[in-house]
């Protein structure tokens, strides 16, 4: 069998996303407005197949195709007849539930491949035989012939997403490197493109020159005559002595489904805003624009409050290899009353809380522009993972000048973050007890702190295109050189594209080291209702999560490679080392023998210097992570960021030793099981699944009942149309013959 790291196991973790109560608590319009937002986030949710792995499509069609022929329950009796033994039968039901929770065959948090659990030929001949092949036997046939080898292959390459040789993606095609990647950052900062909703292609011109498409998401394609903002750039440039040629269109007939359900759900819109921002959202995905999604996004800042919330797009950069281009995402929740209250506290107190940030006043934003912020109970979450918690837009030109909001997931909250004592690992039996009991208040606190006041806080030094500063060259200090400021950020650079491959680990550091600097104050503290013993009990036990979360992350650290998989691990390896380096015995990590006579270890926090020893070594890492963010100092910020997440063995904590030892005890991810929502007449009923992998996979056979094999075929023709751009690629290197 499979190397454990690429296989899910049998007893993994499955939950259900509870929303009833919330649920029932919407009026008859406002649950249509939510059903048509979730399908429309759910259609959306499949380009995230297109924007992973070359095989990911197929994998999804075959296996829908397989399920909507015969539930679970009436498959195994197949597959058992065909000679499987329950556990090789469970353990493809779980890499199923893996492949639809994940939106691929790889890990939404690590980026790693996983494989079916057992053997190749006897998969097969399950596949071969269902009902599935019997009805549609050249299909299925080929599928399984597209996509089998693939399924199982761990060829070094493949075993991670990334670029080049260190790994796949379908960001870019086959035999783009990091130069291409930097390259064609460097020519969309030109042009004052995003790339947030594109891809890159590159083949071999007639010349032997490197030919660039930069391909744009949109229902309409390159030949459309409607005027816009994006058709006048759909053109080829020549740039830096290559050729790039900017088209649109990619996963069109998806984007389609997303604008038909975006339509409907204006119409139930609750006000103005809404209206205006689904209006835009329709506009981006039609044309292909980031602009119309940025406007968008200024009407879903300043729609405060709604009942149902949303958001939908091309948003989170973590899993592009160069850190630029957006994946599919889409959620609708509802409002939870009681815990938004408590973070409306936490906003009205942000403003002083600002000031205690250990960076000069200059570095914070001019104004604070006081966001939403709520708890929300999720109905629906698309895309390749449910995060716990949320800061957007992710537009810096907008958190700049007109604001964001913030979002804690907290039904997410309940089930992803449970704890069982006996799978507790890295920890003295004398904090355990205490940890579990406040494990859940303190994320509470942190996801607060990290998103509101970590992500919320900061300014970005800019010179826009008329050459105007947002900050007094004159007077504005560099307080660790104690010079006037020496870089900024031009017009057309952002964050992501000048930090690129570390920017959303180092931003993900910079909120996780806020929210820990600011969870020692007593003000915080009350506003979640903690005071006195239980107040320090939270302080610990979120200072302790940490850096038990940075040894955990050597499971995301690949030494091939020397790199991380995974943004918000490496952000938390990165604050176990700084308070490691902060020395006198406030963090120690010793290896041990466990019980079973395996290599085991125990992270120790020492609580009496958490305020002495941390907190200072925290305040210095945090003013040095914001001057270099404010400054655009990229050579600074790479010096600083990856000196500290660099993995080596040696002493006294050794921590490549340590890595093997992390993979042996390591548990798998919690799969999260979704609710539908279906239309009858005028009602829509919502409908709940078992926690289990069967039942996650019964989810999404009735997700799409309507157009399911419709989508299959879509999604194959998409992905059959590219695939020769993964296929045995040439090498051309960067503009050159």
């Amino acid at each position: 069998m499979a190397d454990t790291q690429y296989i899910l196991p049998n007893d993994i973790g499955v939950s259900s996303l509870d929303c009833r109560e919330a649920f029932r608590l919407l009026s008859p319009t406002e649950r249509i407005y939510a059903h048509h937002l979730s399908r429309a986030a759910w259609y959306g949710g499949l380009a995230v197949l297109l924007q992973t792995s070359p095989e990911a499509p197929y994998i999804y069609a075959l296996l829908s195709r397989l399920f909507r022929a015969q539930d679970p329950d009436q498959l195994r009796h197949h597959a058992l007849a065909e000679g499987l033994t329950e556990e090789e039968y469970q353990a493809f039901l779980v890499y199923a539930a893996g492949v639809y929770s994940n939106m691929g065959n790889y890990k939404s948090f690590g980026d790693t491949k996983f494989i079916p659990n057992l053997p190749k030929e006897k998969l097969e001949r399950v596949i071969l035989g269902s009902v599935a092949a019997q009805q549609h036997p050249e299909e299925v046939k080929g599928l399984w012939q597209t996509c089998g080898e693939l399924m199982f292959s761990l060829e070094p390459r493949l075993r991670h997403l990334g670029l080049g040789k260190e790994g796949i993606t379908t960001y870019f095609s086959g035999d783009c490197t990091m130069e291409d990647a930097k390259l064609a950052q460097d020519f969309l900062d030109s042009q004052n493109f995003s790339a947030y909703n594109t891809r890159l292609f590159k083949e071999a011109g007639q010349d032997g020159k490197a030919r660039y498409e930069v391909r744009l998401a949109s229902v309409l394609g390159t030949e459309s005559s409607v005027d816009s903002e994006v058709t006048s750039k759909l053109k080829s440039y020549e740039f830096q002595g290559s050729c790039f040629q900017v088209t649109r269109g990619d996963y069109a007939p998806i984007l389609h489904k997303v604008v038909e359900h975006l339509k409907k759900a204006k119409a139930y819109a609750a006000n103005s805003h809404q209206e205006q921002m689904l209006a835009q959202y329709m506009d981006s995905f039609m044309q292909g624009s980031i602009e119309a999604h940025k406007r968008g996004s200024r009407f879903w800042i300043q729609d405060k409050g709604p009942i149902v919330e949303s958001y939908i797009g091309f948003i989170e950069s973590y899993r592009d290899p160069f850190g630029s281009r957006g994946e599919f995402e889409g959620f609708v929740a509802m409002v939870n009353k009681a815990m938004s209250a408590k973070f409306e506290r936490l906003v009205a107190s942000a403003e002083q809380l600002l000031k205690e940030l250990p960076w000069p006043p200059a570095f914070e934003k001019d104004k604070f522009l006081t966001p939403d912020f709520t708890s929300l109970d999720v109905l629906t979450f698309a895309g390749s993972g449910i995060p716990a918690g949320i800061n957007i837009p992710n537009y810096d030109d907008l958190r700049q000048t007109e604001g964001f909001k913030n979002v804690s997931l907290g039904n997410v909250l309940a089930v992803a973050y449970a704890t069982k004592r006996e799978k507790l690992t890295f920890l003295d039996e004398d904090d355990k007890d205490l940890y579990i009991r406040w494990k859940g208040p303190s994320f509470d606190v942190q996801v607060g702190l990290h998103e509101l006041l970590g992500h919320g806080s900061g300014k970005l030094f800019v010179q826009d295109e008329k050459g105007a500063f947002n900050f007094d060259q004159e007077t504005v200090i560099n307080p660790e050189t104690g010079e006037r400021i020496e870089s900024w950020y031009r017009s057309g650079e952002t964050w992501d594209s000048k930090f690129s491959t570390i920017a959303s680990s180092y931003e993900e550091c910079r909120a996780e080291s806020v929210g820990l600097y600011l969870c020692l104050n007593p003000q915080v503290l009350e506003i979640f209702g903690f005071e006195g013993a239980d107040a320090e009990d939270v302080i610990y036990v979120n200072w302790l999560n940490m850096v038990r979360a940075g040894l955990l992350a050597l499971e995301f650290y690949t030494p091939e490679a020397s790199s991380w998989r995974q943004a918000h691990m490496q952000a938390r390896f990165v604050i176990l080392k700084v308070l490691l380096e902060a020395g006198e015995g406030l963090v120690t990590i010793t290896a041990t023998t466990g019980s079973d006579g395996r290599p085991d270890a125990r992270v120790r926090l020492d609580r009496s210097k958490i305020r002495s020893v941390g907190k200072p070594a925290l305040e210095r890492f945090l003013q040095r992570l914001q001057v270099l963010k404010s400054t655009g100092d990229v050579a600074g910020g790479r010096v600083l960021y990856e000196g500290y997440a660099a993995v080596t063995d040696a002493p006294p904590e050794c921590f490549l030793t340590l890595r093997d030892t992390v993979l042996l005890r390591k548990e798998s991810r919690k799969l999260i099981v979704q609710p539908n929502t279906r239309l009858e007449g005028s009602e829509v009923q919502l409908l709940e699944y078992e926690a289990s992998a069967a039942g996650l996979i019964r989810s999404f056979s009735e997700r799409f009942p309507e157009d399911g094999p419709e989508l299959e075929e879509v999604l194959t023709q998409l992905a059959t149309a590219d695939a020769r751009f993964w296929k045995a690629p040439r090498e051309v290197p960067a503009g050159q013959a």
